[in-house]
């Protein structure tokens, strides 16, 4: 997936950031200790995907001596966002609206989130194509096959 800075970030990056993210600003003890306690990782795991992070531009490093302190760079809502639409841009337009909904059928959602998804999907309906065109390779469209068969 990518983060808001268009870099792949790893799903154990992924981690790390949520992380910072959470905490807003740590040193990386405090990240150490966090990571073990989450996900049982070794002091050498955090540090190596920390500075990862640091050399994809999606975490700062501050202070000129020891104990540095690290901050996210790239905000949390707009790599979650650039990270799903990287995503369906890899996936055929045809099952965008099936992928949508199996994932909200699977999340807990506020009524606020409901209400927001409603009232955008009430907009939506307005302009909306009776089919999503497909964009697969031209020639080989299986998935309107696929979705003919309701597969």
């Amino acid at each position: 997936m990518k983060d808001a800075k268009n870099e792949t970030i790893t799903d154990s990056e992924w981690e790390v950031m949520r992380a910072i993210w959470t905490m807003g600003q740590t040193t990386s003890r405090e990240l150490i200790d966090a990571m073990n306690q989450l996900q049982g990782w070794s002091d050498s795991t955090t540090k190596t995907l920390l500075h990862r992070l640091i050399n994809k531009g999606a975490v700062a490093q501050s202070g000129t001596s020891r104990p540095f302190v690290f901050k996210p760079i790239v905000g949390e809502k707009e790599s979650m966002a650039a990270a799903a639409t990287d995503l369906f841009d890899h996936m055929c337009a045809m099952r965008a609206g099936s992928t949508i909904a199996g994932v909200i059928k699977t999340r807990e959602l506020s009524q606020a989130d409901i209400a927001e998804l409603q009232a955008i999907l009430t907009e939506k309906a307005k302009t909306a194509p009776e089919q999503v065109q497909c964009n697969c390779l031209p020639g080989h469209h299986m998935c309107e096959e696929v979705e003919e068969h309701g597969q």
